[in-house]
């Protein structure tokens, strides 16, 4: 059992969650079980899980299995080394978007470095299966690295989601410590090329990143990411508490006051941002629908 993490004292008021209807959460949990899915939201530890499951009926699949093949000291998704792929997987979590009848579907994974494509086609056929079953449904896929490989990349793009989101976690600084399997160069890179797709095949697609803050990073950090971001062509930000899943994950350093997040939203907005998600409990995934919807077309 994870031991209890150890926090800069007391959770504060605006970390404090409340938590719906127990029968509606179970309802969702059971369609996954029921269909042999797993979802970021539990095993992330998410803090919207209730909100999310219990009030908007949403959640996060997380494709490719429950072993990721990096050791993020963040992260609380199981290390090692994985399973096969489930080739019936696409299909079922398009049916259980359309037995939720959701109006956008998110989708992520486990990085899957053992794989060629580090797993960029079985996104495109989950891509096509949700456009197929549910094709009024809006898909946002926040997706790995794949290692730099750029027709990993293409692929993904050319399956036509309406938001491509990929994560650098947090700023340079930090990277060694917070992501030692990844390059926090190679993230942008992922990103400015979702750009240059949108800007020449794709108007509609929206390009996301998103960051956890209390690492240990400062303002002035986060501010230059957030610059680097729009250099990249990024629409779409999303800037949350970091909060360890147990004493085996990376400390708090600090919880950060609304008011912080507050100033990085209105940076981000007059930088040139489409949109920015930025306070406490922000996730990637979370309002995802709503967020895309705000947007000008």
């Amino acid at each position: 059992m994870a031991r209890p993490p150890v926090l800069p004292g007391p959770r504060p008021d605006w970390l404090k969650i409340r938590v719906p209807a127990s029968e509606v959460v179970n309802e969702v949990q059971g369609l996954m079980r029921g269909k042999q899915l797993v979802t970021v939201c539990e095993e992330a530890r998410c803090p919207n899980l209730n909100e999310c499951w219990g009030v908007h009926r949403t959640a996060t699949f997380m494709l490719m299995g429950e072993v990721c093949t990096r050791h993020c000291g963040f992260c609380n998704v199981g290390k090692g080394k994985p399973g096969d792929l489930d080739p019936g997987e696409p299909q079922r979590v398009a049916e259980a978007v359309a037995t939720l009848k959701l109006a956008f579907a998110v989708v992520t994974s486990v990085n899957r470095d053992d794989l060629p494509d580090g797993g960029a086609a079985h996104f495109a056929r989950t891509i096509a299966w949700i456009k197929v079953l549910n094709p009024q449904c809006g898909v946002e896929v926040l997706i790995p690295d794949f290692q730099g490989n750029r027709e990993a990349l293409d692929a993904v793009l050319a399956a036509g989601p309406e938001v491509l989101n990929h994560n650098v976690e947090t700023v340079p600084h930090l990277y060694r410590r917070v992501r030692p399997d990844a390059e926090y160069a190679q993230s942008m890179t992922v990103l400015r090329r979702a750009a240059q797709h949108r800007d020449a095949l794709h108007p509609a697609l929206r390009v996301k990143s998103g960051i956890m803050v209390g690492l240990g990073e400062t303002p002035e950090q986060v501010l230059e990411l957030m610059r680097d971001w729009r250099d990249a062509g990024v629409d779409i930000a999303t800037l949350g508490q970091y909060l360890p899943p147990s004493q085996m994950h990376l400390p708090l350093e600090r919880y950060v006051d609304p008011a912080e997040f507050d100033m990085y939203r209105q940076k981000g907005l007059e930088m040139g941002f489409q949109r920015v998600e930025s306070g406490p409990l922000v996730r990637s995934s979370y309002h995802a629908k709503e967020s895309f919807e705000a947007l000008p077309p």
